[in-house]
Order: C-alpha cells, then sequence, then structure tokens
C-alpha cells in the first residue's frame, strides 16, 4: 500500500466515528474502564432504569455518545453508525437482534451463515448474499480501505493472539484512517488473551452484556432490553420446570474426530457466551471434574475413556445441524467399544448449536438444549428449527416485533 493509501487528504467516516479519550491517552488497547467481568449463570442486569449497562445514560440521535469495551476502552461515535465490517458470525447474530443487519457490508465468510432460526420470526431475515468476505488467504488490510466502514466488528487482541499478519500499528492506522474497533472476541470461553496490553486490559463480558454494549453502539437500547426480557422470563421457566438434581442425566459436550475415533471434551457449565445456552438448565457434566478438557490441555479422550464416563446425553459442539463429524459419530452404534455407550443406544446424541451466539441463537439453541436434555419435561426435540408450538419456550412474533421495531 502507498503512503498515499494510508494518508489520505479528503475527510473519511473517521472524521465522525471515532475513539474518545482512552485512544488519546493510551493506544487502540487501552483499558476499559467502568464494567465488570460477566458470564454468570443468569446474566442479570444490574443497572437502573434510565441507565444502560455500560453506566452511561442514553443521548438523542444527534448528540455524540461513547461505549466502552474490553480491550478497546472508550469508544465515541459522533452518530449512530450506517455500515459495519465484522468477521465473526455472533456479531451478525447481535446486529439481526437489533434490527440493525441492513448495515452489514462484509463478514469473515459469508455462504457458511445459517438463517435457519431467522426463518423461524415473521418477517425478519439476513440475507448474506452480496456481502464482502474478509477472509481470503488472510485479512487484508486493503479491504478495510475499500470498504470504508464506520465501525468494525473484530477483536484486535484476537488478531495479535496469533500470526495473522497484523501488529498493533495496523490496527491503530485503520483505527485512525478510517473507523473504531469494537468487540470482545475472548469473552467465547474466557481465553486467555496475549501477553501484554492486552491481556493487562481484557475483561469477559455475557451475551447480555454485549447485547447493551451493542445496543448502546446502533442506540437501539429498547429492543437490547426487551430481547433480555424474554431470554429472562424463559430461564424462569425453564428453571421452575427443571427436575431435582439427582434426577438429571450426565452430559457430554464434545467434538469428534473421525479419524482417530477420540472425542474434544468441554465443561458444559463452563463460562464465556459459548456456553450461554446451557448453564441456566444446570445440567451434570461429564467432564465436570476432567483435566482433558478444551479449558485445560485440549486433549482427546479415546472410545474407552469415554466408555468409562459413560454419559447419558452426548451433545456435539458446533453443530447447528448434523455435520459429517456428527453422522461419523452416530455410526459408532456399529463399533465394538462406540456401541456400548449409554448415548449411542439411547438414541441420546444430539447437534449442540454454535457457540458463536447472539441473542436470537441464544433464545432458539437455550431451547433446543432443553428439549435434548430434559426432553420429559419439555418435549422430545426434533431438529434445531422443527420445535412444535406447544413444546416453544418463547413467543416467536413478540421476538420478530422487537427485533422490528414493532413491539
Amino acid at each position: 500500500m502507498s503512503e498515499d493509501d494510508t494518508e489520505r487528504g479528503a475527510p473519511t467516516r473517521r472524521d465522525y466515528v471515532k475513539y474518545g479519550g482512552a485512544i488519546v491517552g493510551g493506544g487502540l488497547l487501552a483499558g476499559c474502564t467502568g464494567d465488570g467481568a460477566g458470564g454468570d449463570n443468569t446474566e442479570t442486569d444490574t443497572s437502573t432504569p434510565g441507565e444502560s449497562t455500560d453506566g452511561e445514560t442514553s443521548t438523542s440521535e444527534d448528540e455524540s455518545y461513547s461505549v466502552t469495551m474490553a480491550p478497546m476502552g472508550e469508544v465515541t461515535f459522533e452518530r449512530v453508525p450506517e455500515t459495519a465490517v465484522l468477521f465473526d458470525d455472533v456479531w451478525a447474530d447481535h446486529l439481526v437482534a437489533l434490527g440493525q443487519h441492513d448495515k452489514i457490508v462484509a463478514t469473515g465468510r459469508p455462504g457458511g451463515y445459517f438463517t435457519g432460526f431467522y426463518d423461524q420470526l415473521p418477517g425478519v431475515s439476513f440475507d448474506t448474499e452480496g456481502l464482502t468476505a474478509m477472509w481470503s488467504d488472510g485479512l487484508s488490510k486493503e479491504l478495510f480501505y475499500e470498504l470504508d466502514a464506520d465501525v468494525h466488528h473484530l477483536d484486535p487482541c484476537r488478531w495479535l493472539s496469533f500470526d495473522s499478519g497484523w501488529d498493533r500499528d495496523d490496527f491503530e492506522e485503520v483505527t485512525d484512517t478510517v473507523a473504531p474497533f469494537f468487540c470482545n472476541r475472548f469473552s467465547r470461553a474466557h481465553a486467555e488473551p496475549p501477553e501484554g496490553e492486552c491481556r493487562d486490559s481484557y475483561e469477559y463480558y455475557s451475551v447480555w452484556e454485549l447485547a447493551a454494549k451493542f445496543s448502546r453502539v446502533y442506540q437501539a437500547e429498547n429492543r437490547g432490553e426487551q430481547l433480555r426480557a424474554v431470554r429472562e422470563e424463559m430461564v424462569a421457566e425453564i428453571r421452575d420446570r427443571l427436575p431435582p438434581a439427582d434426577d438429571r442425566p450426565t452430559v457430554a459436550l464434545v467434538v469428534f474426530n473421525p479419524k482417530e475415533q477420540t472425542f474434544g471434551t468441554y465443561e458444559i457449565n463452563g463460562p464465556g457466551f459459548a456456553k450461554a445456552h446451557y448453564r441456566p438448565l444446570e445440567p451434570v457434566g461429564a467432564f465436570a471434574d476432567s483435566d482433558k478438557t478444551y479449558a485445560n490441555d485440549y486433549s482427546d479422550v479415546d472410545l474407552e475413556e469415554m466408555l468409562e464416563v459413560d454419559p447419558d446425553v452426548i451433545i456435539h459442539h458446533w453443530d447447528i445441524e448434523p455435520s459429517d463429524r456428527f453422522n461419523a459419530m452416530l455410526d459408532l452404534e456399529e463399533d465394538a467399544v462406540g456401541s456400548e455407550l449409554t448415548a449411542i443406544r439411547n438414541d441420546r446424541v444430539y447437534v449442540g448449536g454454535t457457540p458463536m451466539q447472539g441473542p436470537i441463537f441464544n433464545l432458539f439453541q437455550l431451547e433446543n438444549a432443553a428439549q435434548q436434555i430434559y426432553p420429559e419435561e419439555f418435549g422430545e426435540f426434533r431438529g434445531a428449527t422443527e420445535t412444535p408450538e406447544e413444546q416453544q419456550l418463547f413467543d416467536r412474533q413478540r421476538v420478530a416485533d422487537i427485533i422490528n421495531g414493532t413491539a
């Protein structure tokens, strides 16, 4: 890229969507202030009426406003962003939930985005055709200039955590000459950010704390609060109907490796928005005390080790619909050891949904997980988008009205 590309004389969107005091005082990855770590089981809102969960009062659309988000710090917007670039699918779901999806101009891989949940909501849709793919053998800095968006929903610390080809100066350049970054990727599993400024300033947020922050960015707090109310009512009903702890099945959350016939395992009640659809169900985690989980050493367990644990239910992580890995796991019924697994014998093996979930995905996936783990109480699971009306745990029309701004 030439110097003319990086030092454009004409005004850019950076002139009206910019960082606040944190960028002036400490650089791109300045620490976030005023927000504590989130992600508890209830994900309750502790803000007072008239105040956002950022601790800042609402402003009218013609006033500047700021939102804090680790690791960026305080980000100031002169007006509501009109275009947005993002990478992970989770941020698209946040924008769909707030009725802002028409502002998305690019995602990581548009062709792989699952829109089936939106099809269950009257008048809600998200068409990824025509969106720019951000990933093409890497992340191109030139593409950020070409798109010239108003905000970038990518986490700088995430991209600094591996050999992405980007360094701190690259992020600061794009921030200064195009638009700010606003994202928090490590809240997915409460993973540890890279050393240095990222690790020192990082904080973790729940699905609904993130939703509150995105609501603030797009000045759509009312929609975010209403969706959170739907979720809290849903969780309250679920908890009223949970069986006693002693009557709950053991549940293994896994990713199957067909070639090696091994399982990558997860603690189903672990922290982060990745597990937000499981924690309210208070399942008995089959690997709660294991040192062989994603959060520990990434070691897989083989069939014999899985049989020693012998969970009542097996849920395949990352699958909203059956994948080749999932189908290969079902084929274990033909294996001498695999066929002895209780979950295989009793047909209690399910797709688990995506950990990259925003508000809408979380509502559907929580409902699905309730059916998978407690079918006697919540009805048999038929598929991610196949819940009969009598088994539905939230009102589809109500959620659609919130998204469309007619509630």
